[in-house]
């Protein structure tokens, strides 16, 4: 059968069981199973399926996640959350706009404790919401900067998405996590801009009284024991004490010490809690990642990926425009597709053109990812959407128009990052110690220096 029928089968028989409610993981199954049925022959063979389903989930990478997504689990419920919110208040909580400081700098705080932005801005959306609320705030508005401010998540370690593409594309977890600390402080810096001109108009301060010097000193000392965790795991993964696997356990069990002995708020009946939610999370990404190898098998045996690489060869001579066009690719996807499985999807469909055109893959990785993690705040799917509307008590109508001058901005912060790859490669190898491959920025290849 000619293969761009077989795209059109599979794009559709996906699209009709996301429409018609089905999970995203059975929907992706559902799809791969449809194309092999059209192909007939060897494809068919149920054996097949069942050890590519094996495959998917067999990967040394992916054994860091459970320990990141457990440990996020037990720092939530061991007082972890609200004394790094508290340690970013005594900072910038009391300056014009402060409140919205405080949620910017608390993401990406805690964005170095979990690796979900999904979990993330459930955690800090119940409290730094009603919080803005209260300080006078409109509440579809800090729902907004809540969501949009949690998509540092996906590209500061310990980041979920950051381990899958790891795994994907055999690149080091390691160096892709060491590689995502300085795109987290631009987008904080970025974010912290937006609100800048976002909340000037509004004016309000807040009411809260200064906290004297003794308090001040006990939320300072308090929350440095939260923030001592990323420390250790970077610091552990630069000298090469640990693994990223060995690095999720180091991770829970420093919350689970925390939370014990430190915070005294991790009770007994709380691990019960923690290790079945945890347990849960961990099972549904392992098994999108299991069906999305699937149906990367049937794309592969169907010859897709390797039609989509000969119509973008042609770009293979620019690096810097297939990136664009592939981050666009992304942008567009995210739009009607979760970030996991278009990461286990499109990671090897795209890999042979990244190599053709010596575009190094972490760089790529890092970017692609930010891109990819840009549907988390817009419809129709939004999961961190409908998150912050629960846990903000807002409509979607309402929430929407806060969300836009971020989404902007973050889509330019994208496009910063592949005109100029040296604001990802320089820092890297500062961090890491890792030199990527060459990449032309922007004013090389329009002045040929």
């Amino acid at each position: 059968m000619d293969v761009t029928i077989l795209a059109i089968i599979f794009l559709a028989s996906l699209v009709a069981a996301i429409m018609l409610g089905v999970p995203i993981a059975f929907a992706m199954l559902f799809s791969s199973v449809v194309t092999a049925l059209s192909m007939g022959g060897s494809a068919t063979n149920p054996q097949i399926i069942a050890m590519q389903l094996m495959q998917g989930s067999d990967s040394v990478a992916l054994m860091a996640l459970p320990f990141f997504i457990l440990a996020g689990e037990f720092m939530n419920r061991g007082g972890l959350t609200k004394r790094i919110i508290a340690f970013c208040d005594i900072f910038v909580g009391r300056i014009r706009g402060g409140q919205g400081y405080v949620v910017i700098f608390a993401c990406l705080l805690f964005a170095s404790l979990v690796g979900s932005a999904v979990a993330s801005t459930a955690a800090l959306g119940a409290i730094l919401i009603p919080m803005m609320v209260k300080s006078g705030y409109n509440r579809p508005k800090a729902a907004g900067l809540v969501a949009s401010a949690n998509l540092v998540t996906p590209i500061t370690p310990p980041s979920v998405p950051l381990i899958l593409y790891g795994a994907v594309a055999g690149v080091s977890v390691r160096t892709l996590f060491l590689g995502g600390i300085a795109p987290g402080i631009y987008h904080t810096l970025v974010m912290c801009a937006v609100w800048f001109f976002v909340s000037k108009k509004d004016g309000i301060r807040s009411t809260v009284a200064r906290p004297t010097f003794k308090q001040g000193a006990k939320i300072f000392v308090d929350g440095l024991w939260a923030l001592l965790l990323p420390v250790i795991i970077l610091v552990g993964l630069r000298g090469g004490i640990f693994t990223a696997t060995e690095a999720g356990v180091v991770a829970v069990v420093y919350a689970i010490i925390a939370g014990l002995f430190i915070y005294r708020e991790l009770k007994p009946q709380d691990f019960f809690k923690a290790f079945v939610s945890g347990a849960k999370m961990s099972a549904v990404v392992m098994f999108l990642a299991a069906t999305a190898q699937v149906c990367a098998y049937m794309l592969t045996i169907s010859r897709v990926p390797q039609v989509i690489t000969e119509s973008l060869a042609p770009l293979v001579e620019n690096p810097m425009l297939l990136n664009f066009v592939l981050q666009t690719i992304i942008i567009v996807m995210g739009l009607v597709i979760d970030v996991v499985p278009t990461i286990l999807i499109m990671t090897p469909i795209m890999l042979p053109l990244l190599q053709a055109a010596g575009i190094d893959l972490v760089y790529f990785g890092i970017v692609f990812t930010l891109s990819n993690c840009l549907g988390l705040t817009s419809p129709p799917v939004g999961p961190v959407l409908n998150v912050a509307c629960a846990t903000g008590k807002v409509k979607m109508e309402e929430l929407l128009p806060t969300i836009v001058p971020y989404y902007i901005f973050q889509c330019l912060l994208v496009l910063a990052f592949v005109l100029f790859p040296e604001l990802i490669t320089v820092p890297l190898q500062w961090i890491a110690g890792y030199t990527a491959l060459p990449q032309q920025n922007i004013i090389q290849i329009l002045f040929g220096r």
